[in-house]
């Protein structure tokens, strides 16, 4: 029951100034070093705009601490919120590791970022003990932390466990995962769904279900600050 309960939100949440669903695209959206807040494209935008306009000191648009102004200091805003255990912190120095191949130190920024329930974490760690990269693999964890992510309302989990339910052959399972995911807003669960449906595996009515709840998602994630960021290829 818990696993298939659809969550309320993703696992990304509301941007904390606009109050609307944050994309499901890392790239339109923002932590900012000094809170570890995700920012939405929208309000990041609209922010740096002001300040141009205003001729104004760069401030974080949550907290209003001002912008560091070198890597190294934007690194020390960091740390400072790591050493205060941040789990958003240690979940993207995680990151930053593992994609500089330090694989030993991603592992536990992660693990103690799942530790302190950071969802995004949880699904990290699964794909690493899918991949066997710095540790080795196990199916038994990679599903722990793939259906404890998933339950947080990470939808790249659920297409991951829908995935693993098609191929053991639980098609029943693999659809409850995809349309929990296209409910969210996720495009390559409701990829996938259609392409079920063509093979005749699931019914009319549970599509037509799923691309209802699909565009609803999509639909509250707008704003006219995102449209126009986009409009100006903004990028967080």
């Amino acid at each position: 029951e818990i696993l298939f309960k659809q969550p309320k939100s993703s696992c990304y949440g509301d941007c904390p100034i606009c109050f609307l669903p944050l994309s499901l695209d890392p790239k339109k959206s923002m932590m900012m070093a000094c809170c570890s807040k995700l920012i939405c494209i929208g309000c990041s935008y609209t922010n740096t705009i002001r300040e141009m306009e205003q001729k104004i000191e760069r401030k974080c648009p949550f907290c209003r601490h001002p912008a560091p102004k070198s890597e190294e200091e934007e690194d020390g805003d960091r740390m400072k919120r790591i050493e205060a255990n941040d789990p958003f912190a240690l979940n993207l120095m995680g990151l930053k590791r593992f994609r500089d191949g330090d694989y030993k130190s991603a592992f536990e920024y992660w693990t103690k970022a799942a530790e302190l329930g950071h969802v995004d974490a949880c699904y990290h760690l699964g794909k690493m003990y899918a991949g066997g990269e710095g540790v080795e693999k196990d199916k038994k964890k990679r599903l722990y932390y793939l259906e404890e992510a998933a339950i947080g309302g990470h939808p790249f989990a659920r297409l991951d466990l829908g995935g693993i339910e098609e191929n053991n052959g639980r098609m029943d399972r693999a659809v409850k995962h995809l349309i929990i995911a296209a409910n969210l807003g996720h495009d390559e669960s409701l990829e996938n769904l259609k392409k079920i449906y063509k093979a005749g595996l699931m019914s009319k009515e549970d599509l037509a279900a799923a691309l209802r709840g699909y565009q609803a998602a999509v639909n509250a994630m707008k704003s006219p600050q995102r449209e126009a960021a986009d409009a100006n290829r903004f990028r967080c």
